[in-house]
Formats: structure tokens, C-alpha cells, sequence
């Protein structure tokens, strides 16, 4: 199995490059900026004796995406896609955001989403997984109502897909509280567990095992599906 990983150099991202490792994946991981991380991903993917090949990329830019599909087909064939790359923006009421900011969470999280699952539907996959949010439901009040528009969008991407690309399984993952280094405040994770049915934050490992699941023959009547990984949320 051959899989691309976008936004693979970190948290949610990264774990899913090492489970899916374990699991008999060959990666292709996606990165924007933070180089030195996505090298220490792919050198834990290699321990685990899969392959990896890392390309430096903006999710949001067609040449990009090519490129990242280019060097994938290089190795063999794609049978997988993670959609995984995601931005926040600015945490506030919309009213105080930029109106700048706003484009660009639409562009990584909703094009970017769009034109990967594009190329990897040219490039034969037989399964894609979308990385969404149980923002996409609650909706974020007070906090990042853009973000949580941008994933309400892929949560309906998922679904229509699903059924526009049979037999190619189309499904999507959406974690709720989780501790990784997007949130602008480092301890909202910890902050927020009284509000969590199960009482605690998630881990990045949890949403891994429910990505490579749903990359697996296991799910093989699984499609169309957005699978939450929020604690009860």
C-alpha cells in the first residue's frame, strides 16, 4: 500500500504517517514549513520499515499537489489519500478576524481537500480519508466559526464524493478535543476535559487507529461515513 499524508510533518498528521507505517503503508508526507519535524516523521516511518519520501508543499496550490502526486507515482501505485492538512486561523468572534485570514482557512482547508482528492481520483486510489472536525457540528461560537464552516464543508465533501466516486471509498474522520500544538492557547486541551463526556482531551494516536481502519479492508463497506473522535462531544 501506497499512501499520501498531507500536513504529515506534525500532531494528528505525524501519528498517522507512524500508524500507518506499522500497519504496512509506504508514506508520501506532505509538509508546509515545519521541515525539521517532517523529518523526524519520516525517519520514524522508516524504523517501522515502510518508505518514505517527504515533499515540501502548499495543499492549496494546484502545481503543489501535482508535484505531490508526481513523486508518490514515482514509487509506485497511490492506493490511498489522508487529507489532513488544515489551518485554524486566528481564534476570536468573526467580527474581530481580518477579513484576509478568512480566504486563506477556505483555500487549505476546503480547495486543498478538493483539489488532492481531485488528483488522487486521477491517479486510481481506492480510498480516500478527509481529516474534519466536531467543530463542523458545534460550530465553534466565540472561538473559530470560520474553521468550523471550512470543516462543515468537507464534512459534505465526504458524503457527496462518497457517492460521486464509487467503488472508491470516500470517508472522513472528525476529532474533537486533541492534544496537538494547533491550539493557540497550549493548555485548551486540558482546559476543556470537564466539558468531555469521557472527561479528557483525545491523543493524536486515537484519531491514527480510526484513519488506518478506515484505509483498511476491514472498512471495506465503509464509505460515506464521518467518523467523530471527540469523547462523547
Amino acid at each position: 500500500m501506497l499512501t499520501v499524508v498531507t500536513g504529515g510533518a506534525r500532531g494528528i498528521g505525524a501519528a498517522i504517517c507512524r500508524r500507518l507505517a506499522t500497519d504496512g503503508h509506504d508514506i508520501v508526507l506532505g509538509y508546509q514549513s515545519s521541515t525539521e519535524r517532517a523529518e523526524e516523521t519520516a525517519a520514524a516511518v522508516r524504523e517501522a520499515g515502510a518508505r518514505c519520501e517527504l515533499v515540501q508543499m502548499d495543499t492549496a496550490s494546484a502545481a503543489d499537489v501535482d508535484r505531490l502526486f508526481d513523486t508518490a507515482g514515482a514509487l509506485g501505485q497511490v492506493t490511498g489519500l489522508v487529507n489532513n492538512a488544515g489551518i485554524v486561523g486566528p481564534n476570536g468572534r468573526l467580527v474581530d478576524i481580518a477579513v484576509g485570514e478568512l480566504a486563506r482557512v477556505y483555500e487549505v482547508n476546503v480547495v486543498g481537500v478538493l483539489l488532492c482528492a481531485r488528483r488522487a481520483v486521477l491517479d486510481g486510489v481506492d480510498s480516500i480519508v478527509n481529516i474534519s472536525s466536531a467543530a463542523a457540528t458545534l460550530g465553534s461560537p466565540g472561538e473559530y466559526v470560520h474553521y468550523a464552516g471550512s470543516k462543515a464543508a468537507v464534512d459534505a465533501i465526504t458524503i457527496g464524493l462518497a457517492k460521486e466516486l464509487a467503488p472508491i471509498r470516500v470517508n472522513a474522520v472528525s476529532p474533537g478535543t486533541i492534544w496537538t500544538e494547533i491550539h493557540a492557547d497550549p493548555e485548551r486541551p486540558a482546559k476543556m476535559a470537564a466539558r468531555i463526556p469521557l472527561g479528557r482531551a483525545g491523543q493524536p494516536q486515537e484519531v491514527a487507529g480510526a484513519v488506518s481502519w478506515l484505509l483498511s479492508d476491514d472498512a471495506s463497506y465503509t464509505s460515506g461515513a464521518v467518523l467523530r473522535i471527540a469523547g462523547g462531544l
